[in-house]
């Protein structure tokens, strides 16, 4: 049997395989250092389009302008371009007004793509391009620890790490975000205010890592520039102890803060990198890994939402108190107490 895992490494190999939405062009090479916020491949996901209207414009018949016309489907066009003619005694001439690829000639037209501002797509972790996926990205590998979360806003960013939630309990209000935080990745516990978003924003920081979040918060923190990560869920719950103190006793070391979004179609998890010299013999986590007793897990549904503890036993298929017959594990949680789950509601800590 198999669950999904959360990375929490003090030490490991880390590689990430960036991909761009739909085919583009890769800009970094094999061998190549990049930086978080280094570009690695970009695209244009929105492209325009723009229709010349070649006999209308000259007002000839659209015959006659399929003879002028001068460019073919797949040429690239710049602004000024002839399109079309000369023609007539005053050798009339259609220019392009714009730049772009000529995607239909026809009827007496022409279709331009119209290309606009590039989807970039950045590296998301400092390391080496150790291989290319031609037209849509790379393989990065880098070393250091790892704490992953559940929730990200889609964004990225580079900075110091400093500590304000002084336990994993903690509580951060507005207040508590002053010019001291300012370029900084704050371990800021749990938030219940849209207020500590937009202080965050204003200061402004380089990336928030929550230990939970308010549900009524999402909004905000998607429109933010800034990072924002959840590591525990939504409501009002504690950073796991092992991610709390790996992170708490790495304050002050720059750390990477990849908020991605999570999705039904990737495996991806939102995740905080800092980078370490990794001792030779470190392997490379996985996304899965089978259940045994001793591992550590995270419950994810009520009565023991987002409390942690070790499974002690595979139990094999359980009928529970609401009709539901699944497979499931005995957990010993933090408190002492052992509670049977299903399976499908935990996920490991690695």
């Amino acid at each position: 049997m198999y669950t999904p895992v959360k990375h929490i490494f003090p030490m490991t190999i880390i590689r990430r395989e960036r991909v761009l939405p739909s085919p583009g062009k890769v800009v970094v090479r094999a061998g190549q250092k990049v930086n978080v916020a280094d570009v690695i491949a970009e695209t244009n996901l929105y492209p325009e389009y723009l229709l010349i209207d070649v006999a209308r414009a000259l007002r000839i018949s659209a015959e006659r302008a399929d003879r002028i016309i001068q460019c073919q489907v797949g040429d690239q066009i710049a602004q000024a371009d002839i399109i079309a003619g000369p023609i007539g005694l005053t050798r009339r001439l259609i220019r392009s007004p714009r730049e772009g690829r000529v995607v239909l000639v026809g009827s007496g037209q022409v279709l331009l793509e119209i290309a606009g501002k590039p989807y970039q797509l950045k590296a998301g972790l400092p390391g080496e391009v150790v291989d290319l996926i031609p037209d849509r990205g790379a393989i990065i590998e880098t070393g250091g620890a790892l704490v992953q979360g559940v929730w990200g806003n889609g964004k990225i960013e580079f900075g110091a790490i400093r500590v304000l939630a002084q336990s994993p309990e903690f509580e951060v209000k507005p207040a508590d975000l002053d010019v001291s935080l300012r370029g900084s990745i704050v371990l800021a516990g749990y938030c219940n205010e849209e207020e500590v978003l937009k202080n965050a924003e204003e200061l402004p920081l380089r990336g928030l890592i929550f230990s939970s979040m308010a549900a009524r918060c999402i909004p905000l923190a998607v429109k933010l520039s800034i990072p924002v990560i959840v590591l525990e869920g939504f409501g009002k719950y504690a950073y796991n102890p092992a991610a709390y103190k790996l992170l708490a006793t790495n304050e002050q070391r720059p750390a990477a803060i990849n908020a991605e979004m999570s999705s039904s179609f990737s495996t991806a998890r939102p995740e905080v990198i800092i980078p370490l010299a990794v001792p030779s013999g470190v392997g490379q986590p996985v996304e899965i890994a089978p259940l045994a007793a001793n591992q550590t897990a995270r419950l994810l549904r009520s009565p023991y939402s987002g409390e942690t503890g070790v499974i002690v036993a595979h139990k094999g298929r359980v009928t529970f108190q609401n009709g539901l017959r699944a497979e499931a594990v005995e957990v010993r949680l933090e408190n002492g107490q052992n509670v049977v789950v299903p399976v499908a509601n935990l996920e490991l800590i690695a």
